[in-house]
């Protein structure tokens, strides 16, 4: 909020658009659980390199880095982080959730994000890379 004088404005940031997509992964769920939960894991495909303190997760790219903080996780299913440049924004996170369809048993790893909305397609063309990493150190490329 702005004061000038005595009239009051106020700001509204663009609300960001909820975004999911899914992937198809040939690997067992407990291995991808193991790249996708933990810093050793997620600096393998995620970014070049991560710490973490309890719930503080720091991601690091080149010349720089981004927090994180976990918000919830289920042991063998999905982690869900949220950025620490987005704790005014409680509703933005980003999920990852490992699916196994109980037919077929075909692992999906499904992606829940944020963007602006002029960002969204850049941000999903980030994760299809970023899965596609994955995949490589997988074996399932």
């Amino acid at each position: 909020m702005y004061i000038l004088g005595t009239k009051y404005f106020i700001v509204l940031m663009d609300e960001k658009i909820k975004f999911e997509i899914e992937f198809t992964i040939q690997a067992s769920p407990q291995l991808i659980y193991q790249y996708i939960s933990t810093p050793s894991g997620l600096s393998e495909w995620f970014s070049d390199n991560v710490n973490s303190r309890g719930e503080l997760f720091t991601f690091i790219w080149d010349d720089s880095e981004e927090k994180a903080k976990l918000i919830s996780k289920k042991t063998g299913e999905r982690i869900k982080f949220r950025w620490i440049t987005d704790e005014d924004d409680q509703t933005s996170y980003f999920e990852i959730k490992i699916q196994v369809d109980e037919i077929t048993k075909d692992v999906s790893l499904i992606i829940t994000d944020f963007a602006e909305e002029d960002e969204v397609e850049e941000s999903k063309m980030l994760w299809e890379n970023q899965i596609s990493s994955l995949k490589q150190v997988l074996g399932s490329a």
